[in-house]
């Protein structure tokens, strides 16, 4: 599974490789990686490809869900049509309250003590993912697990996790990723190690080299 969502996330350019032309993140990390999961949902074939995966995914890891609950923005569509294949409730948590209206944070019925699993399309260093399931808690719900589109696998995302009592299972991965890149002449061979370099240490340049 993980390099069929892998072949479909580069057929439909939801995914760059560019190790020599980086892309700048907001932080100011160079990156070999650029990663838009909402372009899943513009191509039919690679969408119930991803959202029957989803589904399969929960059924069979939490067989006891109750709720499924996206982030917000991107999680959300993902978390619907999963919900919608599982006959199960859906809703949303946002960033933050809102400062209207009710106040609301977390959108859509639920109660306390139900089961819930998080629908997220991308984890990098797992905050705000982790502000999801931690919000989802403090409201009462059992959030039994975290399913995601695709990881980079990051050590930080990963410590952040396990510190949190976070489970996550994501569809596909980096190392995925790089493989069948290298399969399909996405990339050349050579640059699988400089991917896996960057995915080990961000913040350290010499992946570059």
């Amino acid at each position: 599974m993980q390099k069929e969502i892998a072949n479909q996330l580069l057929k439909i350019q939801a995914v760059f490789l560019r190790p020599d032309e980086p892309f700048t993140w907001a932080s100011g990390i160079q990156s070999p990686i650029y990663c838009d999961n909402r372009l899943i949902l513009t191509s039919p074939e690679a969408r119930d490809i991803v959202e029957s995966a989803i589904a399969r995914t929960i059924a069979r890891l939490y067989p006891q869900t109750e709720v499924i609950m996206g982030t917000s923005t991107a999680g959300i569509a993902h978390a619907a049509i999963a919900a919608h294949k599982l006959g199960l409730p859906m809703g949303y948590v946002r960033g933050s309250a809102k400062d209207h209206g009710r106040g609301n944070q977390i959108e859509g019925r639920l109660e306390k003590g139900q089961k819930v699993v998080v629908v997220e399309d991308l984890i990098s260093t797992a905050g705000s993912c982790i502000e999801v399931v931690e919000a989802l808690r403090a409201a009462g719900a059992e959030v039994l697990g975290v399913v995601s589109i695709f990881t980079y696998g990051m050590k930080k995302g990963l410590d952040r996790l396990k510190a949190a009592e976070v489970e996550n299972t994501s569809l596909s991965n980096l190392d995925a990723l790089v493989e069948v890149a290298a399969e399909q002449g996405y990339i050349a061979p050579e640059d699988k190690g400089r991917l896996l370099k960057f995915r080990d240490n961000p913040s350290d340049p010499s992946w570059r080299d």
